[in-house]
């Protein structure tokens, strides 16, 4: 099993129709131009509103920064790099207010998929019981069980299919997540809840 390993400082980051920020798109499942899955980090350079997407489950996550809050159809969510991903209906209108200063964050999206973005707690094992699964590795790290990697850091470790056991060795942690484990399984192919 091989997993794929795309580095976030090697691929060309895309400006936002409104100016707001920046994505550098690491994953895109089964093509670009028509996605069921797909993995991004966004730089926010602003404030600003969230792009609408239909009958998208989405993932969010803060890799850098002081955080944001999110809004999303009348609700506030402030949330850290200490915070767990929060999950969101892709189509209810979402806007982003910066903390205090630019964040990084990473974005989960699936649409007729199932699955998830967990916080990677250092060396503990992860069972993702779903048909594709990935680790985005916010330190250079060692990803162990059913399949041995390397991990450097700033990166997307994608495997599919996912194996039965992952576990993430992280070389540091500074208190904040050493990284977070996506997972996706078609809905036509979903047995899990």
């Amino acid at each position: 099993m091989n997993p794929r390993t795309i580095r976030l400082d090697e691929v060309t980051p895309q400006r936002w129709r409104n100016g707001g920020g920046t994505t550098r798109e690491l994953l895109a499942w089964p093509r670009v131009d028509a996605w069921r899955l797909r993995v991004s980090v966004a730089d926010v350079d602003g404030d600003g509103p969230f792009s609408s997407f239909p009958a998208v489950e989405r993932w969010f996550a803060v890799l850098a920064g002081n955080g944001v809050e999110l809004d999303v159809a009348g609700t506030a969510h402030r949330l850290t790099t200490r915070d767990a991903p929060l999950r969101f209906s892709g189509e209810l209108p979402t806007t982003c207010r910066l903390l205090d200063g630019p964040t990084r964050d990473l974005n989960l999206m699936l649409r007729g998929m199932r699955g998830g973005m967990f916080v990677a707690a250092a060396g503990e094992p992860w069972r993702p019981r779903a048909a594709q699964c990935g680790l985005f590795a916010a330190v250079a790290g060692r990803c162990d069980g059913d399949a041995g990697c390397s991990v450097p850091a700033g990166s997307l470790l994608w495997f599919d299919p996912a194996p039965a056991s992952l576990a993430f060795v992280a070389a540091a942690a500074g208190g904040t997540p050493v990284g977070w484990w996506l997972a996706a399984t078609p809905l036509e192919n979903a047995a899990w809840a």
